[in-house]
């Protein structure tokens, strides 16, 4: 099995074959049970590390992974790279590791620095009475708005994929789970359909379409109407989905 590694440029050699040697024997420490991918907080030389192992892809993502396409692992440390050039909050890259034999890829790591936040955009959907709780959410809206600026589509633009930190009277958001992101000027209904997958409540939408209407100059009514429609699309979608997938699973 081929073994492709990069890191960032900082760290140390020596770090360097501990963090190899955590990921080969990474099965072997405990928590991060998951479907999917599996997550796990390790500690190496004093510094915290979030290491994701991304789940074996099937046959022909395989192929695609391996000859086609960079891995999730790979596009999470580019892009993470990235967001820090842009000046985007998100938790520090350390690494990435891809194991592939001649025609198959097989598994991956992403590994970043473990960011400890106060909370989640998802406990904003949670709890209506979070302190503060309006001026977290406009200053996530302003901070959405940052990213269309720059330029950055963030695909996952989810309520699990925004980490948040109190700093003083200030919030600061740092963005999570990378690999599907698309770089380049936004229009209109991109920036909007941007906040579809956020919530389901409507009261949340009409402030922070009113707060991207102040920072976009854009119509008020023009914005909630599209980010309205948009989040109720985006759920029945979603409920749709849900409700086949439970219709096969009884056959």
């Amino acid at each position: 099995m081929k073994e492709i590694k990069v890191f960032n440029r900082e760290l140390e050699d020596g770090f360097k074959e501990k963090l190899s040697n955590v990921i080969h024997n990474f099965d072997t420490f405990k928590g991060g049970v998951g479907k999917r991918n599996i997550i796990k907080i390790i500690p190496l030389e004093g510094v915290s590390l979030n290491i994701k192992a991304f789940k074996i892809p099937n046959t022909v993502n395989k192929i695609v992974y391996n000859f086609f396409r960079k891995s999730k692992a790979q596009r999470s440390f580019e892009y993470a790279n990235k967001l820090m050039a842009l000046g985007v909050g998100t938790p520090k890259p350390i690494a990435y590791f891809e194991f592939k034999s001649l025609f198959f890829f097989n598994k991956s790591f992403y590994v970043s620095e473990q960011l400890d936040c106060d909370m989640t955009y998802r406990a904003l959907t949670k709890d209506f009475n979070i302190p503060d709780y309006e001026n977290i959410l406009r200053a996530f809206t302003r901070f959405t708005f940052s990213l269309h600026e720059k330029g950055i589509q963030f695909l996952d633009h989810s309520p699990g994929n925004t980490l948040i930190k109190k700093n003083g009277n200030n919030y600061d958001f740092y963005l999570v789970d990378l690999n599907r992101m698309n770089f380049g000027p936004l229009d209109f209904e991109t920036r909007i359909k941007n906040f579809a997958r956020l919530t389901i409540h409507k009261s949340m939408v009409e402030v922070m379409s009113d707060e991207y209407a102040k920072c976009s100059e854009e119509d008020y009514n023009k914005i909630i109407n599209l980010m309205w429609q948009e989040t109720e699309a985006f759920q029945e979608k979603y409920h749709r989905k849900k409700r086949l997938k439970k219709k096969l699973l009884k056959k």
